[in-house]
């Protein structure tokens, strides 16, 4: 059986008890990403950049941080939404996921095919950003400022081991809680609600949600309205990156826009479908019709 761990903020993370289971160019780095006063409702500075079908935030990692920041001081909360060509591609062709991804307060593009095409249109995004990233430099953003972490996703044991490489590179960090929920669990009301509850319970300020692509998102919309002044990242594996279970690709795949080569190769039976049936095609189209787009104008 799938087991869970939580804990309160304070208490060391080796003593978790066991329980059942946003079109323009990018925002200039010279003007401060502190939020409007609490109580007023978040604006953006910016509009969004549109590209594969959605509309994306062009910032860069810190900048994603810095705003972040400026929000939880304000005590208002937000979800941040990584697209990647396979969010994109369920997008176009589900409008409820497409709403579920640009309703979300910070979208930014964790795939290089989006970051090309974003160019090739003449609106360009400073950089990729990535879940597997954020978990990292929010995770520092929260050990500086005494503001405790959840993680939520990956399988058994995966996100305590997660804590633990946190904690580690930093000390001051506070996991308030770690979760491994069964795969179905969200099939029936009880399931997610029991969830939503323990998350709830441990009143984290930042939570990584690491269940895939729409689970993931459509549990913190739910879990926005019981935790309104935390915030949310839908950030896939990187749970199972920062554990060490999964590793990523060197820095130059990354870079290059070929980590999917990389992951493709570890896990050829789980991802060749995804990538080269469904995505690849979609990514295809996407950078074709962009260059068509540039030379028409």
């Amino acid at each position: 059986m799938t087991r869970s761990e939580t804990t309160a903020p304070h208490v060391p993370l080796q003593r978790l008890p066991e329980a059942p289971h946003r079109d323009a160019a990018r925002l200039p780095a010279a003007r401060p990403l502190d939020g409007p006063p609490r109580g007023t409702p978040p604006r953006r500075r910016w509009d969004r950049v549109r590209v594969g079908g959605i509309g994306v935030d062009a910032l860069t990692e810190d900048e994603v941080v810095r705003w972040v920041e400026g929000e939880l001081e304000a005590g208002r909360g937000g979800r941040i939404v990584t697209p990647n060509i396979d969010i994109c591609r369920a997008a176009a062709t589900d409008p409820a996921l497409r709403e579920l991804v640009c309703t979300a307060e910070l979208v930014v593009t964790d795939g290089m095919p989006l970051v090309w095409a974003a160019r090739l249109l003449g609106t360009p995004v400073p950089e990729r950003v990535t879940g597997a990233d954020l978990i990292w430099s929010l995770s520092k953003l929260a050990a500086r400022r005494g503001w405790p972490v959840y993680l939520l996703g990956g399988p058994p044991g995966v996100a305590r081991r997660a804590a633990k490489e946190l904690t580690s590179c930093h000390p001051r960090l506070q996991v308030c809680g770690v979760h491994a929920p069964p795969y179905h669990f969200d099939t029936t009301p009880e399931g997610s609600a029991r969830v939503r509850r323990m998350v709830a319970a441990a009143r984290p300020r930042v939570v990584f949600v690491g269940l895939g692509f729409p689970r993931q998102d459509r549990l913190i919309a739910d879990l926005r309205e019981e935790l309104p002044e935390a915030w949310f990242v839908g950030c896939g594996a990187a749970i199972a990156f920062a554990a060490g279970t999964v590793s990523r690709a060197p820095g130059w795949m990354r870079r290059t826009g070929l980590e999917w080569a990389y992951r493709l190769g570890c896990e050829p039976g789980r991802l060749a479908r995804r990538y080269l049936v469904d995505d690849l095609p979609f990514a295809l189209r996407l950078l074709g019709g962009s260059l068509v787009a540039r030379l028409m104008r």
